[in-house]
């Protein structure tokens, strides 16, 4: 822009004009940061989602030193412990003070009665303690997930790695990072040479683990390289962006489980996709998140579906 057309701006805007060199390059700075944050008017959310999931992770750490009180919710495999409940506590009061227009769905609200109900308003959808039960245990792999979602399309993800100290962000359309670091999918295709990640699981209905089972040997048939997972969806997806696995999928998480990670994959160059081959839905509490479509694709030919209740059902 040049000079003329920035004071006209400013004088349209309202705002005095000066012919000083000085004041011109002070208010065009002004006039750049208001344009940046009318295109980008999510940013300032991000950088504080990122703030709170480092702080979150401070909470998550110092409650490792202590006794656990620990609960059962659906199953005896699906655990709660003071920990999830005060950090969502925290993430979200301290976020409603800021943003009180947004709302929320969060792991342990829902679980409290809350209602799991996605509209077009700007949503954070937070899982205090994404690997709960590897939290009870110290086994050393517990993220703080936070998913921002505009729209009902995801904005921007935050996935901290508590133990690790990694912090994964990914915003739509800026890419995908892991401390700073860009991620990039490994974009596999062959599913002969891929690893893959998933997880057993929370319920311990036999149908259900005769499912899962079959679909691990389906597939490890094919052959594959091999099935790994480290007890969380939100750090399995971060895998997957990072490149070192190939494939996620999943049947029977929720969407507080991926709305962090999501879009960290989709910016790292990866696709998410329904384990039928369809389209992602956020709310199915079902996803494969894949380097590449074709071995999603292909990964979705060997699913066996287990019939699950979507989150936005009552």
């Amino acid at each position: 822009m040049n000079r003329s057309a920035l004071d006209k701006s400013l004088v349209d805007s309202g705002e005095p004009v000066c012919n000083t060199a000085k004041n011109s390059a002070a208010r065009l700075t002004g006039w750049c940061a208001r344009r940046s944050e009318m295109a980008d008017p999510w940013q300032e959310c991000m950088d504080y989602a990122v703030t709170l999931a480092g702080q979150a992770g401070e909470v998550v750490r110092e409650a490792l030193k202590n006794e656990m009180n620990i609960m059962v919710k659906s199953s005896p495999a699906d655990l709660v412990t003071a920990t999830d409940q005060k950090v969502e506590k925290m993430l979200i009061s301290s976020i409603k003070e800021k943003y009180p227009s947004h709302s929320f769905i969060g792991e342990e609200s829902v679980a409290a009665g809350e209602k799991s109900i996605l509209t077009d308003n700007p949503t954070w959808i937070i899982d205090p303690i994404d690997g709960t039960t590897n939290f009870v245990h110290g086994f050393p792999f517990v993220a703080v997930s936070i998913g921002f979602v505009v729209n009902k399309k995801m904005e921007f993800g935050i996935v901290y790695s508590c133990l690790e100290d990694k912090m994964y962000t990914g915003r739509k359309g800026r890419g995908a990072f892991c401390n700073g670091q860009k991620l990039q999918v490994s974009r596999q295709e062959d599913v002969t040479k891929s690893l893959l990640v998933t997880e057993l699981g929370s319920s311990r209905t036999p149908e259900t683990v005769r499912i899962i089972l079959s679909n691990m040997e389906r597939l490890l048939c094919l052959p594959i390289h091999g099935i790994r997972g480290v007890g969380t969806a939100a750090l399995n997806m971060c895998l997957v962006a990072a490149g070192a696995a190939d494939a996620y999928y999943e049947m029977g998480i929720h969407c507080w489980d991926v709305a962090g990670a999501g879009i960290i994959v989709t910016e790292a160059g990866g696709v998410l996709l329904d384990v039928t081959g369809g389209p992602f839905d956020l709310m199915s509490r079902r996803v494969i998140a894949s380097s590449s479509k074709t071995l999603a694709e292909r990964i979705a030919k060997e699913i066996q579906i287990i019939p699950l209740q979507r989150d936005d059902e009552d």
